[in-house]
């Protein structure tokens, strides 16, 4: 008989396609691994891996099996969560945040989630746009927290924050004795952003109508703070989220923080989730006590 176990193990032996890392991320042994997929293999009839010394492939059949594995999980957990009940978040959530993101919203909502919701168990996962989005629709998280605009095709998304950028520069620079800096001012400050993949790159570019990154082309920062550092180091100027301000550049006084005179709001932020996500409540809860934590 299939069991969701074995089901569960191969579809995680397609993320990595290495046994000996599988089985320590399942934390089980490699030989339990390896008997699990074959008794499923053998109840299928056919191979879904095939696998030597040196690497792993998915063959085409196991990859239809896998697919529909995949729909066979989600539809199971959907049906546990009916059964939860109860309070939302007092069972296990894994959520998705953007790294433009988690390092100022976590901070911020988590005690109150551990106030709220003391049985809560949240499991959180920081990656870039694309990766949380294809996890959404796969069924490996639960939602997860993006930047708007943001390509969510079949997803559904449920805004809940929206903000302004604000332009980082050392005192004494040009422009920093405004209160406002328009896109145009921008293109004298030697701007740096964010590598290519951060949508808070393309949300600045959007924001200020810049075709193409202007600044220092030779320079690419894959985090705000190695921005704020190049900045401090008066290797250029940047722009950062609002939510960001407090963590990045308080206390500091050879900083300088300009709003950005452009239409406003310059990016929202929101939940995604899949359009027959069962737990509803608990994206609700989330919401009003992100909207709370953030408004402090």
């Amino acid at each position: 008989m299939i069991t969701t176990k074995q089901l569960t193990y191969a579809l995680a032996v397609e993320k990595t396609l290495h046994f000996k890392k599988t089985a320590e991320a399942c934390h089980i042994s490699q030989s339990a691994l390896s008997t699990a997929l074959n008794e499923l293999e053998k109840q299928l009839g056919f191979t879904i891996f095939e696998r030597d010394n040196k690497k792993v492939l998915l063959t085409p059949i196991g990859k239809e099996v896998l697919d529909r594995a995949r729909v066979i999980i989600q539809e199971i957990n959907d049906l546990q969560s009916l059964a939860d009940g109860g309070d939302p978040l007092n069972f296990p959530m894994t959520i998705g945040i953007i790294p433009t993101i988690a390092p100022y919203m976590l901070p911020r909502i988590l005690p109150d989630i551990n106030a709220k919701y003391p049985n809560s168990e949240i499991t959180v996962v920081e990656e870039q746009s694309h990766v949380l989005v294809d996890m959404v629709r796969n069924g490996e998280l639960d939602t997860a927290v993006l930047a708007m605009p943001y390509p969510c095709d079949g997803l559904m998304v449920m805004d809940f924050w929206e903000e302004d950028f604000y332009w980082i520069a050392t005192k004494g620079a040009a422009h920093t004795d405004q209160q406002e800096i328009t896109s145009d001012e921008l293109l004298e400050s030697n701007l740096m952003l964010l590598k290519e993949g951060h949508c808070l790159k393309d949300h600045i570019l959007q924001a200020c109508k810049f075709p193409e990154p202007p600044g220092n082309h030779g320079f690419s920062a894959t985090s705000l703070h190695t921005l704020i550092q190049m900045v401090r180091g008066e290797m250029g100027t940047t722009l950062i989220p609002e939510m960001a301000l407090n963590q990045l550049i308080s206390q500091d006084d050879n900083l300088t923080t300009v709003h950005l005179d452009e239409p406003s709001p310059h990016r929202k932020i929101a939940f995604i989730m899949r359009p027959n996500y069962t737990r509803m409540r608990c994206i609700e809860a989330l919401i009003e006590l992100s909207k709370l934590a953030l408004s402090h």
